[in-house]
């Protein structure tokens, strides 16, 4: 079997975020990066699978050079080779059509990657994907067997989850609890400096989104207590000024 685990390089969850240049370019000044955590889970799973089923498992990155120490660690973490397409990745679109590229090369019978990443949370990549292949997608997926040529897994909907069944190839958005994350060991990292990064120019998309600016989202107001029998004046600052109901 052959895996393609798509993975972002994107800022930890505790970076502090600004932005220069009049709000349009983000600020990576001091910012450290990690692989996004959807996209650990996938890389999880298909180790898990690697490991019981065989196969390969290449790491897929659309990115600059600063992404390598990532694909580093999911090499270390179990894949077999990585490819990195070497551009600053624009949109979702864009993204997804390198990923479709190398996926066509590559004759993949799985294609894995998180349900979205966590920077600008588009959740919609791997549909593309799968549209440009011409092959099945499904997310969220928080559960994945393989017998033969056929997946099962289970995925989250509205208010419980659905089995479903599928056969390869296909693309999967993954989230918990598909897997359990992995923490490369000292084996791992050794080996992963010697593992194949091949690097490769994307190949020509049109731009069908231009970036305006960025903008923070709002600062959280002060918290108000509300005392336990005032039912009606916490229902009042719910409507009035929460608006939430």
């Amino acid at each position: 079997m052959k895996i393609l685990v798509c993975i972002t390089n994107v800022p930890d969850t505790t970076a502090k975020i600004s932005f220069t240049d009049n709000d349009t370019k983000f600020n990576k000044a001091g910012v450290q990066y990690i692989i996004g955590p959807y996209d650990d889970y996938a890389l999880a799973r298909a180790v898990e699978l690697k490991e019981k089923l065989g196969g390969t498992i290449t790491v897929l990155n659309v990115g600059e050079a600063e992404s390598d120490p990532q694909i580093r660690k999911a090499l270390a973490i179990g894949a077999d080779d990585a490819i990195r397409v070497n551009c600053d990745p624009q949109d979702s679109y864009f993204t997804a059509a390198q990923i479709a590229a190398i996926a066509k090369d590559g004759s993949y019978d799985l294609i894995l990657m998180g349900r979205e990443s966590i920077d600008f949370n588009s959740g919609v990549v791997h549909s593309l994907v799968g549209e440009m292949l011409g092959i099945p997608s499904f997310s969220p997926v928080m559960k994945l067997d393989i017998e033969g040529s056929t997946a099962k897994f289970a995925r989250e909907i509205e208010g419980g989850k659905e089995n479903l069944e599928a056969p390869l190839p296909l693309v999967l958005g993954c989230q918990e609890p598909i897997a359990e994350w992995k923490i490369p060991n000292m084996r791992g990292i050794m080996t992963a400096r010697t593992k194949p990064l091949k690097v490769v120019e994307p190949v020509a998309v049109d731009e069908l989104a231009t970036l305006d600016k960025y903008t923070l989202p709002a600062p959280k107001g002060a918290c108000k207590m509300i005392p336990a029998d005032q039912a009606e004046t916490l229902i009042s600052l719910l409507k009035t000024e929460a608006k939430v109901l």
